[in-house]
């Protein structure tokens, strides 16, 4: 089932899409059906820049399972990196 509910969120990064590295700036999360992934449904994120254009996007379908590994990956390889490393306030 579609939740209708996207969650947006402000980013700092680049992303890598058709066209080379861009930057992103915001992203977005929602459970909906997926447009390559061969699932009926997927938690989908795009990652983006609005000001740069459609071909400035890169999107990602993961399913359930797939989508949580690589939360609890995130959350581990930054607790086991230096405080700081790669916030955007840097030495």
């Amino acid at each position: 089932m579609c939740t209708y509910l996207t969650e947006k969120v402000a980013l700092d990064g680049a992303g890598k899409g058709a066209s080379g590295w861009f930057r992103l700036t915001d992203g977005s999360v929602y459970v909906d059906h997926p447009t390559h992934a061969r699932y009926t449904h997927t938690l989908n994120i795009d990652f983006l820049n609005p000001a740069d254009g459609p071909g400035a996007r890169v999107a990602v379908e993961l399913t359930e399972e797939a989508a949580r590994a690589l939360a609890a990956a995130i959350t581990a390889a930054l607790d086991h990196a230096p405080a700081g490393i790669a916030s955007e306030n840097q030495p």
